[in-house]
């Protein structure tokens, strides 16, 4: 037999009023046939109560809903994360590809990513190669309510955490034009997962970019790194696909940075803004610190 599941929320919204009493608005009538859908939903019973104040009025939603040993939260509904897999994306501009396993979006370069020659900044396009990577596994089915962490992962408290990236770059997007975004995952190593991306411009056809990186998983309450738990392996191994975006014989080693550095920063404290929903260091903030440390053409590794 079903359980029930009740929650209340309230929406606060400015209306129209009018003292005309033979007015009929057909704005409040919408509102007066509010509607929920929910998967495995067996009834609904939405109860709505107003009192009007002026210009504004307040509603309490009551509903009431018999799920399948589910309960239903407010956020759950506003971020409508998919429970199974999806092809289409209409409101990302989203859909999947590579026979089933792989993403691609497109995308408007905007003006607050661009900088005063109006063509992307690096920090943008990395920002993308993220949002683009967290709506792949949106897609998927498999996002809990975690920062692009899958069923699996938060059962053992784990994060994903990027370990190296490393991005060719021919030509740079400018403002206002709509670029291509494909996206992939495979194998790296025993405890690892590569994630590759292209991006090209929709209307010449020319890939702009490429580039390969490299995700370990790290316990959110030790913060120390964690091997692929068999459960989540066989959430994510379906989706790997034996392909890359940049061909490496030997990935190239970084060499620690010794006294002999060209740019030093040894001041750099991590501030609130560059964390994000894991509490953790966003690999993009890395980026915006070696470059504003820097002068002139750089080429930055991670």
């Amino acid at each position: 037999m079903a359980a029930a599941a009740v929650f209340s929320y309230r929406i606060f919204c400015p209306i129209r009023c009018s003292a005309a009493s033979n007015n009929h608005d057909p704005n409040k009538q919408k509102l007066n046939n509010i509607s929920y859908s929910g998967n495995s939903t067996r009834s609904t019973k939405v109860d709505l109560h107003s009192q009007t104040t002026g210009v504004a009025s307040t509603f309490v939603a009551s509903v009431a809903a018999e799920k399948e040993g589910c309960r239903i939260n407010e956020v759950q509904i506003r971020q409508n994360i998919p429970t199974k897999k999806q092809f289409v994306d209409p409101y990302r501009h989203g859909l999947i590809i590579e026979g089933g396993v792989g993403y691609r979006q497109t995308v408007v370069v905007r003006s607050y990513e661009v900088g005063p020659d109006k063509t992307a900044t690096l920090e943008s396009i990395l920002n993308l190669f993220q949002e683009t990577a967290l709506n792949h596994v949106w897609m998927s089915g498999l996002l809990s309510n975690g920062f692009g962490a899958t069923h699996g992962m938060m059962r053992n408290n784990l994060i994903w955490v990027v370990s190296r990236m490393q991005v060719e770059i021919d030509h740079y997007p400018i403002w206002g034009e709509v670029v291509e975004i494909d996206t992939w995952v495979g194998a790296s190593g025993k405890n690892g997962m590569r994630r590759d991306w292209l991006i090209r411009s929709q209307a010449t056809g020319h890939i702009f970019a490429r580039a390969t990186s490299t995700w370990v998983m790290m316990n959110q309450q030790t913060r120390r790194l964690s091997k692929i738990p068999a459960e989540v392996r066989a959430e994510i191994s379906p989706w790997f696909i034996d392909k890359q975006a940049i061909i490496e014989d030997v990935p190239e080693k970084i060499s620690k940075l010794d006294d002999t550095a060209k740019y030093v920063n040894s001041d750099l404290k991590p501030k609130r803004s560059d964390l994000d929903m894991n509490h953790h260091v966003n690999n993009v903030k890395y980026v915006r610190w070696m470059l504003e440390n820097t002068e002139g053409n750089v080429e930055v590794q991670m």
